[in-house]
């Protein structure tokens, strides 16, 4: 891999990490489309950590307040849950957390054999784009994020491991249609997204340990960390604009025209 296949992987990555098009969907057409290879396992790990980077920095002092809170409650749990707002929030997102762990212990292999295949990234995509249009009629959310409705959102997260279908896409689509408010809806699914992409980050890190790294690659894993970072950054504060104007649903036509081309020519 050399500098430039690096950047287009990273911003790649940060893009459509957060933006609710399935970044593993469009790493599969990117790399069956240009012949990039990405099965770097260092440069794996380095892209998600730039997309973790960029939601710590978005929702810094909600995460700082979580660790604070949960540590802080530990000792009082069921007056905590229901007194603070914070360690409420960490509990539930380790709850949401559960469905994709599970999925993730129980069935790698399965999903590793499915992820290069075009035709069901091409489906799933479009499954993508129906879950996005729903959300255009549901708008009017006012209920409270509890245990029922984040395991859920998390059920909806496990879904996402298919290579198409969009997490955060998944995530807030399902907070929408159960009601939640959109401002939570998105902190929801991006602090989710934490423990999910930190355990990609760290299943991955298990195989590369002993293999040891090539420190004249260390400038081409600098950019893919810095392309994936800087461009989920942004990402994150676009998405978060949309969705507070209600045009979530706005992605749903790219998804499906995305899906219809790749079930055509791919």
């Amino acid at each position: 891999m050399n500098f430039i296949e690096s950047l287009v992987l990273g911003i790649i990555q940060g893009l459509t990490e957060f933006l609710p098009v399935s970044s593993s969907g469009h790493l599969v057409i990117f790399q069956h489309l240009f012949g990039i290879s990405s099965n770097d396992i260092a440069f794996e790990i380095v892209v998600h950590l730039g997309t973790l980077m960029s939601v710590f920095v978005v929702y810094y002092s909600d995460i700082m307040q979580m660790i604070k809170s949960f540590f802080g409650g530990i000792a009082k749990p069921k007056v905590s849950y229901e007194t603070d707002y914070h360690f409420k929030l960490a509990i539930l997102i380790i709850l949401g957390t559960i469905p994709a762990v599970i999925a993730g212990l129980f069935f790698k292999d399965f999903f590793e054999s499915i992820f290069h295949n075009t035709k069901l990234v091409g489906v799933t995509l479009m499954i993508t784009a129906g879950i996005l249009f729903s959300t255009k009629f549901f708008t009017n959310g006012g209920k409270k994020l509890k245990a029922g409705n984040s395991f859920l959102i998390g059920i909806g997260q496990a879904l996402a491991i298919f290579p198409g279908i969009s997490r955060s896409g998944t995530t807030i689509s399902t907070s929408l249609i159960l009601g939640i408010s959109k401002e939570e809806a998105a902190k929801y699914s991006f602090l989710l997204s934490i423990p999910a992409i930190l355990g990609a980050a760290v299943l991955e890190l298990k195989d590369f340990v002993g293999t040891g790294i090539d420190m004249h690659q260390l400038g081409i894993l600098v950019t893919g960390f810095l392309g994936s970072f800087i461009v989920g950054y942004f990402a994150i504060r676009f998405l978060l604009s949309l969705i507070q104007k209600g045009k979530f649903h706005w992605f749903a036509p790219y998804c499906l025209l995305l899906s219809i081309l790749v079930l055509i020519f791919l």
